[in-house]
């Protein structure tokens, strides 16, 4: 019979694994992807909350504002990114 310590020295002498050179090449695929998809979804999405507001208020010029809040969002998303994949590398 073995006792625990025994089995847990022998599971923690295994080497770390490293990433490898596919993985971390996908990883910045994803990320330009991302690149592509969150402004247009960022600006729809400042569009259809400042619509609601225009129904639920009574007005008629709050999607603008909505729709440039969200457009601002996705360019701060998009420097976020670019910023983090410029500092990894």
């Amino acid at each position: 019979m073995t006792s625990e310590g025994d089995n847990s020295e022998a599971t923690s002498s295994k080497p770390p694994r490293k990433k490898s050179a596919a993985l971390e090449s996908l990883v910045q695929v994803e990320s330009l992807i991302q690149l592509a998809l969150v402004l247009p979804v960022a600006t729809v999405v400042g569009l259809l909350i400042g619509v609601g507001l225009d129904r639920w208020l009574h007005q008629h010029w709050i999607y603008i504002a909505g729709m440039i809040l969200g457009a601002a969002a996705g360019f701060v998303q998009i420097f976020r990114v670019v910023l983090a994949l410029s500092k990894a590398n």
